[in-house]
């Protein structure tokens, strides 16, 4: 049996898919919550009600499990996310209860850059969960990854939001300099997948990225081109945006940019383009060949439908 947290995020309802694809069991850890949890749709699996936080159905939900993928993440939520109670402690009671259990084997989906010392509170709240992880005493295989993009991710759907609300111009921070190695969403699933056979990633920590560095001007210009939304692109001070984007935010809980997505551009998110290669034998797609779900899609009923969505 697998235990997946975040099984109802981007990444999770994609590795569900694959698992139960390959023949696996999966169980999804779901947090208790007023609203319908979005399970992947024709697939089979189990399900386990409880937070990171409760430590009895914690316990109970590694009943028979050998494997648990943890992708929970508390930033998805923008500026009222609480990173210490999900990404910290959540990971520090998950690694607990795995290893009363004698779970075999512990995957963590990180960032790149992350550690304590980070600058920033997403990348220092990862680094953070990993020592948990290094530390729980249950074998382990962290892999950092890059931007990810796919259908339903927050970064080119995101971006795609943003262009049809700017008004004739989409201001972009670091001057659209900073530069990114977007990965297909579906490659990181892979790679998760394909590690759970090779004893030689077991305690390792790998930096994923996709076969190319693009600067994050290059990918919106990509983006217009696939949308059909053509926009000036204009450099604008980071602490602007920074203030802009919580202004949006205390009006908007789920605007499409967040204070996270921020810190995440503002430097260079990079690692070596051939380790997906070397070590999982897959070749990365290149971004401007994935991007066809960006296409034909009603973007200005999209901006609304989130703009006035609440969180569960």
């Amino acid at each position: 049996m697998i235990l997946l947290t975040g099984g109802t995020g981007f990444i999770g309802r994609v590795l569900t898919r694959q698992l139960v694809e390959t023949g696996h069991q999966v169980r999804i850890l779901l947090r208790p919550s007023l609203r319908t949890p979005r399970l992947p749709t024709g697939v089979p699996v189990e399900v386990a009600v409880t937070s990171l936080s409760d430590v009895q159905g914690l316990r109970a939900a590694m009943r028979g499990v050998e494997t648990i993928y943890h992708l929970a993440g508390g930033e998805g939520e923008g500026g009222r996310a609480n990173l210490q109670t999900v990404d910290i402690d959540g990971t520090r009671a998950l690694c607990e209860a795995a290893a009363d259990a004698r779970v075999g084997r512990l995957f963590y989906l990180s960032h790149l850059g992350a550690g304590r010392a980070a600058g920033f509170p997403v990348l220092k709240a990862k680094g953070i969960a990993e020592e948990y992880v290094r530390k729980s005493g249950v074998p382990y295989t962290i892999l950092r990854g890059s931007v990810l993009f796919g259908p339903g991710d927050e970064f080119t759907t995101g971006l795609a939001m943003l262009l049809t609300a700017a008004p004739g111009f989409l201001p972009l921070p670091a001057k659209g300099e900073t530069l990114l190695q977007p990965l297909w969403v579906e490659d990181l699933v892979t790679c998760l997948i394909w590690a759970l056979d090779n004893p030689e990633t077991l305690n390792q920590t790998y930096d994923l990225g996709g076969s190319e560095y693009i600067s994050l001007r290059q990918m919106t210009e990509i983006i217009m081109e696939v949308t059909g939304q053509r926009r000036r692109l204009v450099n604008w001070p980071t602490q602007s945006m920074r203030a802009l984007t919580i202004i949006m935010e205390s009006i908007f809980p789920r605007f499409p940019a967040s204070i996270f997505w921020l810190d995440y551009l503002a430097v260079n998110r990079t690692c070596p383009v051939d380790t997906i290669t070397r070590i999982f034998g897959l070749m990365p797609s290149r971004f401007a060949s994935r991007l066809d779900y960006l296409r034909n899609v009603p973007w200005t009923r999209q901006l609304l439908r989130r703009l006035f969505t609440r969180y569960g």
